[in-house]
């Protein structure tokens, strides 16, 4: 599998696993594309440093009650942008995000960009 189409399943198979309510698939995701390190950033928010405890707050929190449609993604090199509609699963509204993706020597670097 070339970077690029490992860069797409990454992407595309955390979506369906989230949407899916299947937290291992979604975990080994991140696994996978990250062995040798994985950073996690909301923009403008203090968060815990752990990112494997950020990613088990998301899922804890979030994924009960939110939807990820994706709206565009872009793939360039080692980075990818994405922009997603997080629809609330009970259809009163959602949040849009964008989401970097930095993907280099085994190490994964996200950033979240919230639309308040």
């Amino acid at each position: 599998m070339s970077a690029q189409e490992a860069i797409e399943h990454f992407l595309h198979g955390q979506i369906e696993c989230w949407n899916n309510g299947d937290k291992e698939g979604f975990f080994e995701h991140y696994r996978q594309m990250s062995p040798a390190g994985l950073s996690i950033e909301y923009v403008g928010r203090a968060l815990p440093t752990d990112p494997w405890q950020i990613l088990e707050g998301m899922w804890e929190n979030q994924q009960p009650r939110f939807r990820v449609e994706v709206k565009e993604t872009i793939i360039n090199g080692e980075e990818a942008a994405c922009h997603h509609r997080n629809a609330l699963r009970d259809g009163s509204g959602g949040i849009e995000t964008i989401e970097l993706y930095r993907f280099q020597n085994g190490r994964l670097w996200v950033r979240y960009f919230i639309k308040a």
